[in-house]
């Protein structure tokens, strides 16, 4: 397991940096004790809302091989459209390995952020487990539109990605043992 924390184009925010990466650090080690999977590699990137969009889009394009630009164009336009509601994103890494990007506009304070860096974290946990990566990239892959799959496997495939969220909503209470604000 490998952590690494960074900005994308995100300036004066050092002291914002250095409490992310102790807050990733404590909470990858609770989420991984109580949560079932291995932890991967996980980068996480604290960006704006501006530019939340463009970073997962590329890691999205990278992990399902699209290259035709009139569909990156269309992705990126409806990124856009959800970025400011957004607060955080786990998107599969091609490498192996997992990006969670982090909208540091939508936390003011050290109990959300560490709420969401939970979610996440129990997300990448969830793409360790067996077959869910490779759902998740044929999901992206059939999203952009450069492999369709069947409405039964779409069907299926909302039906897990639903339960996934539901656990890592349900594991939200571990950000307790990071900030105790966060409990409440």
């Amino acid at each position: 397991m490998k952590l690494d924390v960074s900005t994308h184009k995100l300036f004066g925010y050092r002291a914002t940096l250095r409490t992310a990466k102790r807050l990733t650090e404590e909470a990858a080690r609770v989420v991984d004790r109580s949560v079932a999977g291995r932890m991967p590699d996980v980068k996480v990137v604290l960006t704006g809302e501006r530019n939340l969009a463009e970073v997962s889009t590329a890691a999205e394009w990278e992990s399902a091989g699209c290259t035709d630009k009139r569909v990156q164009a269309r992705a990126l336009r409806s990124a856009k459209k959800l970025a400011r509601d957004t607060a955080g994103r786990a998107i599969p890494l091609a490498e192996g390995g997992v990006l969670v990007v982090i909208n540091a506009d939508q936390h003011p304070n050290e109990a959300t952020f560490a709420i969401t860096i939970v979610h996440e974290l129990v997300h990448a946990m969830q793409m360790s487990r067996k077959g869910v990566r490779d759902r998740l990239v044929a999901g992206l892959r059939h999203d952009l539109g450069v492999e369709k799959q069947s409405r039964r496997w779409n069907r299926e495939h909302e039906r897990c990605l639903e339960a996934e969220e539901n656990e890592a909503h349900g594991c939200e209470y571990l950000a307790g043992r990071l900030v105790p604000a966060a409990a409440a």
